[in-house]
């Protein structure tokens, strides 16, 4: 299993970079994306990383999942991040998964993506998904395609649903093992 992740400029720096290196830790090959042409990137707490690949850079067809940070560059973005809609209807299209957190399902919610099914993000964001069942309780909800993550705070139980999901639940129990969660 291949993943890409998005990194855009004032992505939260904790769902970005740590959901990255928790499932490479577990052993999965994860590629972030930008669409920045120097490939760095201003998290939202003022780190700057370098993505590894440029869009235009990039097969999709080599990926079987998309990650969707999230961060107050969402709502600076939302109505026009054409490059991420894009990304999220091509994965749609193949109907391969998609997984956003905290306000990242935003963009899922505005294509309809979450239209009758369960989901949880951060409080607020549940706004773009009226048709959707918002779980604000919930830190974590898997569903079929789509995994929504509510913040920051549920990283590691997101990474937890992503290894389960792609590779196994041994697997995602070793990872909380070794750092000790």
């Amino acid at each position: 299993m291949k993943g890409l992740i998005i990194f855009s400029h004032g992505m939260e720096d904790n769902e970005a970079l740590s959901t990255l290196a928790l499932l490479r830790r577990a052993g999965m090959h994860i590629d972030s994306v930008t669409k920045e042409p120097d490939l760095y990137v201003k998290t939202g707490f003022g780190i700057t990383v370098k993505a590894d690949y440029h869009l235009h850079d990039i097969k999709l067809s080599n990926y079987q999942f998309l990650i969707i940070p999230g961060g107050g560059y969402v709502a600076k973005v939302i109505d026009q991040a054409d490059y991420i809609y894009d990304l999220i209807k091509a994965f749609r299209k193949e109907d391969k998964d998609i997984y956003a957190i905290c306000a990242a399902p935003r963009f899922l919610g505005r294509l309809g993506l979450l239209d009758n099914l369960d989901f949880t993000a951060f409080p607020g964001s549940e706004e773009d998904a009226k048709l959707g069942h918002y779980l604000a309780s919930k830190k974590v909800v898997v569903t079929p395609r789509i995994i929504t993550a509510r913040s920051a705070g549920a990283v590691i139980d997101f990474v937890y649903q992503i290894i389960k999901k792609n590779q196994d639940e041994a697997l995602s129990k070793s990872l909380i093992n070794n750092i000790m969660y």
